[in-house]
């Protein structure tokens, strides 16, 4: 059994806009792969799906073998907390320190104030951001919030993880060790799927490709064949 499945999915908007049709893939457990396409090719459309931030027009997303369109009410909420996200926008609570923003889905998970206190520094000094815990999101770097994000979307040892352009604000060498924290969690059992333009850095990797082109899928690249 798939951890996570598309079958047959397409996402229409009001207008007829087109997001996503007839998509299907699957994703084991413990399986990270790229998303890419050109702008407006669908790349964010089908991770909000998959967040259920959006349903689809048509189609099945399942997780673990549940449909997704059947949750309702508190099963959209626990859905959610076993999806890390990294958003393109950060979405940080702009009031709110550092740690808090990162300790938020602990938080919500109900686990221990002593627990949350070391979970949240180990991972802080994980993104290079251990001496910034106390600091609100606008004192920080464009760079530095996206890394905030990136520890809130992880902290959790969610099921999925889904990143939009996570490294879009960052250095290659700090990409780069970003990618390795994605990995690490990987091992960890942790489906992560990242929706990116950095082909270069796709290629580096060498993981599964899914290539989308105005809302179809139209290559699924295995490690192999970029190896090749």
């Amino acid at each position: 059994m798939s951890l996570l499945r598309l079958d047959n999915v397409g996402k229409s908007y009001a207008g007829g806009q087109q997001a996503l049709e007839g998509v299907s893939f699957a994703v084991e457990s413990g399986e990270m792969l790229f998303i890419t396409g050109h702008s407006g090719a669908g790349k964010s459309t089908l991770l909000k799906l998959i967040h259920l931030s959006e349903r689809p027009t048509r189609g099945a997303v399942l997780v673990a073998d549940r449909n997704l369109a059947k949750l309702r009410g508190r099963n959209v909420a626990l859905h959610r907390r076993s999806v890390g996200v990294v958003h393109q926008d950060h979405r940080l609570l702009l009031e709110r320190s550092v740690f808090d923003n990162v300790a938020l889905p602990l938080r919500i998970a109900g686990l221990p104030s002593a627990e949350i206190s070391r979970r949240v520094r180990s991972m802080l000094d994980k993104v290079g951001l251990g001496a910034r815990e106390k600091a609100r999101p606008l004192q920080l770097s464009t760079g530095e919030q996206q890394r905030v994000g990136i520890a809130r979307a992880m902290i959790a040892q969610p099921a999925i993880l889904l990143a939009d352009e996570p490294t879009g604000n960052l250095d290659p060498t700090l990409a780069t060790e970003i990618m390795q924290l994605f990995a690490a969690l990987q091992a960890q059992g942790t489906a992560v799927l990242i929706a990116s333009h950095d082909l270069a850095l796709v290629r580096r990797l060498r993981k599964r490709v899914l290539v989308l082109d105005h809302g179809k899928l139209v290559d699924d690249i295995s490690p192999e064949d970029l190896a090749a």
